[in-house]
């Protein structure tokens, strides 16, 4: 089931600084950015073994999740936020601002033979 982590982060008046340390339940071997995206949906699937720490790091998205038992919708809105998506997560991606940047961290290369595109019923 997804998890929503507020990353520890340091402000003071020369900025802020996140760290994202102990957190991601995995060794991180694939990383990748969503931006410039139009109003269209992204994502539409879930995975046999990758799972994911999704990181708004500029403007914000909603992620929608459906696990096979529970539902749930997060909004994104801050580079202090890391949302964990499981394998068993069957995810979209929407309503990005125009100045969103999606930072993803992935546990496994990529691999086509990896996704599921059938949504639950």
């Amino acid at each position: 089931m997804t998890q929503l982590y507020n990353l520890k982060t340091f402000s003071d008046e020369r900025g802020n600084l996140t760290v994202i340390e102990k957190v991601i339940p995995f060794d991180i071997k694939r990383i990748f950015y969503i931006y410039g995206v139009d109003n269209s949906v992204r994502g539409g699937h879930r995975h046999h073994k990758t799972i994911q720490a999704a990181i708004c790091l500029r403007g914000s998205c909603r992620i929608y999740c459906n696990n096979g038992e529970s539902k749930f919708e997060y909004t994104l809105d801050s580079p202090s936020q890391c949302l964990i998506l499981y394998p068993e997560d069957w995810h979209t991606i929407s309503e990005f601002s125009a100045d969103a940047i999606l930072m993803i961290l992935a546990s496994e290369f990529f691999d086509p033979n990896d996704y599921i595109y059938e949504p639950y019923n």
